[in-house]
């Protein structure tokens, strides 16, 4: 009978660790897989002011692809999420010291922020889109020249316009003799504008939320095309418990859910389209 047991646990230890190399995840206690799956909750720092990507509502709920992202992702650990609303400048700088566990925020993935996070494969791509108040009269791109261009603090929308090292790789270039300014976020920009602030005439932002704001009835359009895109990924902390093993297994899922069809009715349910096609694929 001692012989049949120790045989049973054998198997049930080899089948665990097959599991955890097939999907290239061994969660280790000290590991940030391992203490999530431990703690049986995982906590997502979201932007509360960013639709339709993520937003707060009156019942104290959020919603948005990112939220339904996070969540499904949540789902598929077998954990509870809750969220965290951190600025954006303290996301993307890393050493998070434990207070979230990862960042479903359409984060563009770059040389610069790989430095101290680790991403994982693009879950979705964003075109970026300039646009111009209604009360400055622009409505070409040429309008823009030697105008103040609004962005997101820490964003590559800023990097961009300022020519920043964590700029995107592209060959777009900014309206001439343009300069930026920046708020803590990025719908902040067009929030601006309906209170009234005239400092700057451009907004730079992913298509996606300027489409929002001008359904929400912000006073901007559009112009021109969008400028270049961005694959976007989920972030983790490495100056945190190892993220190596968490990485594999949101990957694995992320494939999961192209595979069956959930990470694209998310992007249609918010946007309308499928965003989670790479341009050009």
């Amino acid at each position: 009978m001692q012989t049949k047991r120790r045989f049973a646990v054998l198997v049930t230890v080899f089948g665990l660790a097959l599991a955890a190399c097939s999907s290239g995840a061994s969660p280790t206690p000290a590991s940030l897989l391992g203490n999530v799956l431990a703690k049986g909750t995982i906590v997502m720092s979201t932007d509360p002011q960013y639709p339709p990507q993520s937003s707060l509502k009156s019942d104290g709920t959020y919603e948005g692809f990112d939220i339904d992202v996070g969540s499904e992702i949540a789902k598929r650990l077998g954990v509870k999420i809750t969220f965290q609303t951190p600025d954006w400048n303290l996301i993307t700088a890393g050493s998070w010291a434990g207070r979230w566990d990862f960042s479903v925020g359409s984060m563009t993935i770059t040389p610069q922020r790989e430095k101290v996070l680790a991403f994982s494969k693009p879950y979705y791509y964003t075109p970026a889109q300039i646009a111009a108040s209604t009360a400055s009269g622009i409505t070409t791109l040429d309008g823009l020249a030697g105008k103040v261009i609004c962005a997101g603090e820490a964003t590559t929308y800023y990097d961009w316009l300022t020519g920043a090292p964590g700029r995107p790789s592209v060959t777009a270039t900014p309206p001439a003799g343009s300069t930026a300014t920046t708020l803590s976020t990025d719908r902040l920009c067009a929030e601006a504008w309906k209170a009234g602030r005239k400092d700057f005439q451009g907004w730079l932002s992913s298509s996606t939320t300027v489409e929002q704001a001008i359904k929400d009835g912000l006073p901007l359009v559009k112009v021109g095309g969008p400028v270049y895109n961005e694959p976007l990924g989920v972030a983790f902390d490495k100056g945190g418990p190892d993220p190596t093993s968490m990485v594999a297994k949101v990957n694995e899922i992320l494939d999961a859910m192209r595979a069956d069809g959930t990470l694209k009715g998310f992007s249609q349910k918010w946007f309308n389209s499928d965003m989670t096609v790479a341009p050009g694929a």
